[in-house]
C-alpha cells in the first residue's frame, strides 16, 4: 500500500525548504515510510520574476511587497532564523533573482529518470546556500549532471519547451484545490497541511492517511 504525497512548492520558496526538512524529518520517524511516493508540484511565488543577478535579492522582496528595504531585511532575517533550527544555513546577500519557470521544467523531466527528490534538493540547495542563479542553462546543466543525468540529453532538453504544459498545470491544479501559499502538502489527496508545518503535524497527517488508507 502506498501513500502518496504531493507537494506544491517553488524553489525561490524560503519556507519551501524549511517545510521539505520537516517532512524529512517527520518521514524519518514514520513506520511506513518505505510505502510513502513523494512527487514535487510546480507552484511560482512570482510569475512574471525577471531574471536579473545585478539586483539584490532584497531590493526585489522589498518591491514585490511594496515595502521598504529596511522591512525586507527583517523579513529576511527572521527567516534566516527560522531556517536554522532545520540546519539551512541561508544568506539573502548571495541569492540571486532568478524566475524558477525553467527550474520547475527541469524537475518534470527528473520525474521521468526518478531523480525529482534529488534535483529538489540540488536546486534549493543551489538558490538558497550556494547562491547561483537558477534559470541559467549552465548552472542547471552543472547541478543535473553532478546529480547523474546525461549531458547531451539536458542540452537538448534545456533549449526546448518540454513539459512546460505540466507545469502549467501543476499551477492550474493548485487553483483549483484552492492553494494559497506554498509549501502545500496534499495526502492521498484526502489531506492537505498549508505551510512549513513542525514535523510531528506531518507524521500524524501520514499516520492519518495510512490508516483512512487501510
Amino acid at each position: 500500500m502506498v501513500i502518496k504525497v504531493e507537494i506544491w512548492s517553488d524553489i525561490a520558496c524560503p519556507f519551501c525548504y524549511i517545510g521539505k526538512r520537516k517532512f524529512e524529518q517527520a518521514l524519518a520517524q514514520y513506520e511506513h515510510k518505505d510505502q510513502v511516493e513523494v512527487e514535487w508540484k510546480s507552484f511560482l511565488l512570482d510569475p512574471n520574476k525577471v531574471t536579473d543577478p545585478s539586483v539584490k535579492i532584497k531590493e526585489s522582496l522589498a518591491k514585490r511587497k511594496g515595502i521598504s528595504i529596511e522591512e525586507a531585511e527583517k523579513m529576511s532575517d527572521y527567516v534566516t532564523l527560522a531556517a536554522k533550527p532545520v540546519g539551512l544555513d541561508y544568506n539573502f546577500d548571495k541569492m540571486i533573482v532568478a524566475n524558477t519557470f525553467k527550474s520547475h521544467r527541469l524537475l518534470h523531466f527528473a520525474k521521468t529518470k526518478g531523480k525529482q527528490n534529488d534535483l529538489k534538493e540540488a536546486l534549493l540547495k543551489a538558490y538558497f546556500l550556494d547562491g547561483k542563479n537558477i534559470d541559467d542553462n549552465k548552472t542547471l546543466t552543472e547541478i543535473a549532471v553532478s546529480n547523474g543525468f546525461d549531458n547531451t540529453e539536458l542540452e537538448a532538453f534545456l533549449n526546448s519547451e518540454e513539459y512546460t504544459e505540466q507545469v502549467k498545470s501543476d499551477i492550474s491544479d493548485a487553483q483549483e484545490i484552492g492553494v494559497q501559499g506554498v509549501p502545500f502538502f496534499v495526502f492521498d489527496r484526502k489531506f492537505a497541511i498549508s505551510g512549513a508545518q513542525d514535523s510531528e503535524v506531518l507524521l500524524n497527517t501520514l499516520e492519518k492517511a495510512y490508516s483512512e488508507a487501510k
